[in-house]
């Protein structure tokens, strides 16, 4: 880390005449007096090869290299990766500026930066992906249903399912119409009617809409409706999504449904005996 993070005073610098000549500023090439400020310019090389995969100035000797260093713009990261955002690659151009006027003056105000570029991403990531890979892996570990998986099959799962977020009193399944997929409840509960008579109100980590799978029919009709009942957050999977998974991930899921199948239909006898 250059010494940012080891050193009381934020003014100086841990490097001197080691290291790679790749990562040197132009004042430590130039055998300039040094402070913190080339420790922020080897970390902006740092950065730049972190997310390209390469550095910015390659050359076949230590002379050219030397040369590109002092007197060679680098190209912005996003040249060789094009998704990288406008205010990376401004940051890490900045971090490197050959000019010390131009070039982050202190470690605060260069780990701001970054730390709001990285706060404005998750921002949006929470927008367009409400659901991410991480938080469906946590919230399928903890649901009963798929307790026997192991972590390799959770994320297959997370995989091969969609994810969305249901709004109280939404129809989500319609008596009669062809299915093609089943849904697990991950948060909230939604109530099965038939006939405008309620049959069942689930709960988190109970499954609906099996039938379409168990039944081994293409697109076989629905036996109820199925509203939420509450703000629901809903994973769909897909019959033929399921169909392509690894052998082992079916066999958790059709063990799953039978475990379920018994509890319903030890729950309905319960009901009759009463």
């Amino acid at each position: 880390d250059f010494g940012a993070a080891l050193i009381s005073s934020s003014f100086t610098t841990q490097v001197s005449a080691i290291g790679s000549p790749a990562f040197m500023s132009p004042e430590q090439v130039k055998e300039q007096p040094l402070d913190h400020q080339t420790d922020i310019y080897s970390m902006g090389v740092v950065l730049y090869n972190l997310l390209t995969g390469r550095l910015p100035f390659r050359a076949t000797n230590n002379f050219t290299l030397i040369y590109q260093i002092t007197n060679v713009e680098a190209e912005p990261p996003s040249a060789f990766r094009p998704e990288i955002p406008a205010g990376l690659d401004a940051l890490v151009l900045r971090a490197m500026a050959k000019d010390l006027g131009t070039r982050y003056r202190h470690w605060e105000e260069f780990s701001l930066d970054l730390a709001e570029l990285f706060r404005a991403r998750y921002q949006r990531g929470k927008t367009d992906e409400p659901f991410a890979d991480t938080d469906k892996f946590h919230t399928l570990r903890k649901l009963p249903f798929f307790q026997n998986f192991s972590d390799a099959e959770l994320w297959e799962v997370a995989r091969i399912s969609t994810w969305r977020q249901a709004a109280e009193g939404e129809a989500l399944m319609k008596e009669g119409e062809p299915g093609d997929f089943f849904c697990i409840l991950a948060r909230g509960q939604v109530k099965v009617t038939k006939n405008g008579r309620l049959l069942n109100l689930l709960g988190a980590g109970e499954p609906f809409g099996e039938m379409a799978y168990l039944s081994h029919k293409d697109r076989a009709p629905r036996g109820a409706d199925i509203t939420a009942a509450s703000n629901a957050d809903i994973i769909s999977v897909p019959t033929q999504n399921l169909a392509r998974a690894s052998e082992g991930c079916r066999a958790k899921f059709d063990r799953a449904f039978m475990q379920i199948l018994l509890d319903r239909l030890s729950m309905a006898n319960l009901r009759l005996s009463v």
